[in-house]
């Protein structure tokens, strides 16, 4: 049975089954509350609602958890994408209701600030028309979806990604519950490691401090004291130029091809300030609750599909920060890194038959792909994979290229082709019909590729830098992209696997999750990441012999994982 749920306005909820294909298929009921409704109805198969992330975080919080749910505002989301012109349209029930009915479409609300507790203030969903009964509206507006889904070119794929996308937000908002597990304790020795003596009011610590003395006296002259702001990049460009060295920025692999004393304790400044900035302690003091880092999730926060976070930086934890990730005591982290995901991915979607069989076994892709076409040299065998996917195409990239597009035809014309419809302003859609935005969309500097945008698509835009810029940044989403699909696949599975176990998914990053487990359960949560990423193979890619294999390590401590 699936139910569609609406609130009331007043805490209580209404609610009325729906058959596979949206239609009403019962009386509307009602219950106090969507946590009551839930407790009285354990068999529901699939909930129905507006927004996962208005609604679960109240049940998990009463305790109660859901299999599965179909949430309208992300379905919205995609089948606005898949739609030519339509990415990042408002997404909210109201605005589907009224591209319903051919109504003026109302904006999304701004997103919520980042970091701290929820204000009282925040705006509540996009209203409804007046006298628009909200759970007619959603039944309507979630039977017009699966409609637009089914006459899609590949329904039964598109169908599938809203599923999976639904069960993202489920993980999501567990994953914002739970939190990773984080020591404070063992975060501020770390600082105090690092950074030195810690100081009120602002004032950086003693290590900083210390380096910013020395960046300003390899700057001094002939006694003349010269004061340097070492965080200011336009600082440094102006010492660099008053002796007679000229500077483009400030970054690492510029400042290292120097020869000057002010170098070395540069880069070190630069290096701590980011630790000092990004994870200090104004960090720990927001994020860290309760002994855990509370990151706050947004399921296909990109256009890829990646997963982002609304502030904390949950997916970029440097490695020295990751001595703070410990596990309560008696527990573990399992901590599993997928093998060469992308390029495994594009072998699934290309059905190339050589590089299938390269990626049918869980030795290392690249050694294998050497063996096949360059002559052992695993290397090569990398950078020309990994260029056909982002677009390296010039100097050895190039020869690489045409290495690769001999041996492996299919693989290589499927990025080609996706880079070419990008630079002629086509759309491109991943393998479940995740879909690029259109021409006329800036695109966002994913995977190191350049912004760039276009009001229209005239002939020859290929040949502008926007066209070329497109064409990279295409050629990238169709392989990118697939692989975020498959990874709301592996979520969705490994939740389902760890039922009934204590353990707890703590964390996600593209391609690597960390499970906190009881010790014992350690060998069964291994097992379970294992078996979910078959699982995820089978149901995205079908007939498949490409494997996804993961390194997994049994942890006390994030850093000791790698």
């Amino acid at each position: 049975m699936r139910l569609a749920v609406a609130e009331t306005g007043d805490g209580g909820v209404r609610l009325r089954a729906v058959d596979l294909t949206g239609e009403p298929a019962g009386p509307v009921e009602s219950a106090g509350s969507l946590a009551e409704a839930v407790r009285a109805r354990p068999g529901v198969e699939r909930w129905v609602w507006r927004s996962t992330a208005q609604h679960y975080p109240q049940l998990l919080a009463a305790g109660l958890r859901v299999e599965r749910c179909y949430d309208v505002e992300a379905a919205e989301s995609l089948l606005a994408g898949h739609e030519e012109g339509q990415s990042g349209q408002p997404r909210s029930l109201a605005a589907a209701w009224a591209r319903l009915r051919g109504l003026p479409v109302p904006a999304d609300p701004p997103p919520r600030a980042a970091g701290g507790q929820p204000s009282l203030f925040e705006p509540g969903p996009v209203p409804l028309p007046p006298g628009t009964d909200p759970l007619d509206a959603l039944i309507e507006v979630h039977a017009a979806q699966l409609a637009r889904a089914r006459a899609a070119e590949h329904p039964g794929r598109l169908l599938l990604l809203l599923a999976l996308e639904s069960a993202g937000t489920l993980v999501a908002a567990e994953l914002n519950r739970a939190g990773l597990p984080w020591r404070a304790d063992a975060h501020r020795a770390l600082l105090d490691e690092l950074l030195g003596e810690h100081f009120p009011g602002g004032l950086e610590p003693r290590r900083l401090a210390g380096l910013a003395e020395a960046v300003s006296r390899a700057f001094s002259e002939g006694g003349e004291e010269v004061r340097v702001r070492p965080d200011l990049p336009a600082d440094i460009v102006r010492a660099f130029a008053r002796q007679g060295i000229a500077l483009s920025s400030t970054r690492a692999w510029e400042l290292k091809a120097l020869d000057h004393p002010a170098v070395e304790p540069l880069l070190e400044y630069k290096k701590l300030y980011r630790l000092h900035t990004a994870h200090g302690r104004s960090w720990l003091q927001t994020w860290v609750r309760d002994g855990r880092f509370r990151a706050e999730y947004v399921p296909s926060g990109s256009v890829s599909g990646r997963w982002t976070t609304n502030g904390g930086g949950a997916l970029q934890i440097p490695r020295v920060v990751r001595r703070a990730v410990v596990a309560d005591p008696g527990w573990r982290l399992v901590v599993a890194d997928a093998d060469q995901l992308e390029p495994r991915v594009l072998a699934a979607v290309s059905r190339d038959p050589g590089l299938m069989e390269a990626a049918s076994g869980e030795r290392d892709l690249y050694a294998a792909l050497s063996d096949r076409a360059f002559a052992g040299d695993r290397e090569r065998a990398k950078l020309a994979l990994l260029g056909a996917i982002y677009g390296q195409t010039s100097g050895d990239g190039l020869k690489h290229l045409a290495d690769l597009r001999r041996r492996f035809p299919a693989a290589v014309a499927l990025v080609d082709d996706a880079a070419r419809a990008g630079e002629e302003g086509r759309l491109v859609r991943t393998w479940l019909g995740r879909t690029c935005p259109p021409a006329s969309t800036a695109l966002p500097d994913e995977a190191g590729i350049p912004q760039a945008a276009e009001e229209d698509a005239p002939p020859g835009y290929g040949s502008t830098p926007a066209g070329r810029a497109r064409g990279r940044f295409t050629r990238n989403f169709v392989v990118q992209g697939s692989a975020a699909d498959w990874a709301l696949a592996l979520l969705a599975a490994l939740r389902q696997e760890l039922a009934g176990l204590r353990a707890e998914l703590v964390f996600f990053q593209h391609d690597e999750v960390i499970v906190h487990c009881p010790e014992a359960e350690a060998a069964a949560v291994s097992e379970a990441i294992r078996t979910a990423s078959a699982r995820a193979a089978r149901v995205v890619f079908g007939d498949t012999p490409v494997l996804f294999p993961f390194t997994t390590a049994v942890v006390e401590c994030y850093g000791d994982a790698k």
